[in-house]
């Protein structure tokens, strides 16, 4: 039986027939200004072994300030009068480039044709199927060390 959490880049290491997890220090960001969806996305996420990080606000991600820290960034595009594409622009000019993983409620062609050029892993449409998520965060952890 394996007990812990997995963290991007983890591994487990035996111990008396249980393994723990090593810290790598690497979380996967969450941001959306919704607090029951991002309650919903982070307990999803945990539930599924990963190491989560929570922020309302692309204020409250930028204060945080500690980007080294984020596997990837699970980005709402729309964010309380802000644009998430916009506040993804703003981290790669700080040399943030943890993968980004899109969430909206409002597809439209323009976000999409945004997200994809700024290399995005996927861009996912609410309401999108829990597995989508899982997968899109593992395909962006696969290349965290």
């Amino acid at each position: 039986m394996f007990e812990g959490r997995r963290a991007c880049g983890g591994s487990l290491e035996p111990l008396n027939k249980k393994a723990v997890i090593l810290p790598t220090r690497k979380s996967v960001f969450v941001v959306d200004d919704d607090p029951s969806m991002l309650a919903s996305l982070k307990r999803l996420l945990r539930a599924h072994g990963f190491d989560v990080l929570g922020f309302g606000s692309a204020n409250e991600l930028l204060g945080y300030g500690q980007f080294a820290r984020a596997a990837c960034v699970v980005l709402d595009i729309d964010l309380d009068g802000q644009s998430g594409i916009d506040l993804h622009r703003k981290l790669l000019t700080m040399g943030v480039t943890a993968p980004v993983i899109y969430i909206t409620g409002n597809d439209t062609r323009a976000n999409r044709l945004s997200a994809i050029a700024l290399d995005c892993v996927a861009c996912l449409t609410k309401p999108f199927a829990a597995q989508a998520l899982i997968e899109s965060v593992e395909r962006a952890c696969a290349g965290v060390t």
